[in-house]
């Protein structure tokens, strides 16, 4: 069994994150799902949450995931995305403030898209 798998990160816009990896954990229609070397083939509908990507010389890369699609298969992992945030990336005021005012608008999915924002920068 191979010691590490290759990830490709991307949303509809750019290549986020491409690289060697040891586990990387999403959240899948199913539930949360750990990839690591030797996985058996998938296929499947992310949900939107947060991404975490154990890279092979041990730094963590955690992103905020808002929809797509996973796909392994010979140690080549794809996750393909609508949008995707590197939690480096975000302002977490800016998503604090983007949180309440989807509150105050009692607009669900932005309230979502802030929440998993926030969650992603916590990870970290």
């Amino acid at each position: 069994m191979a010691a590490e798998l290759h990830v490709e990160l991307v949303a509809a816009d750019r290549s986020v994150w491409s690289g060697e990896a040891t586990l990387v954990v999403a959240r899948t229609t199913s539930g949360d799902i750990g990839i690591m070397p030797g996985h058996q083939p998938l296929l499947g509908v992310l949900e939107s949450g947060p991404v975490t990507i154990r890279t092979s010389d041990g730094a963590t890369v955690i992103a905020a995931v808002h929809g797509g699609f996973i796909s392994f298969a010979d140690n080549k992992l794809s996750l393909l995305a609508e949008i995707v945030e590197l939690a480096d990336e975000i302002d977490v005021q800016r998503a604090e403030r983007a949180l309440e005012r989807a509150k105050s608008d009692a607009d669900a999915a932005a309230e979502r898209r802030a929440e998993i924002r926030l969650r992603a920068v916590a990870v970290l």
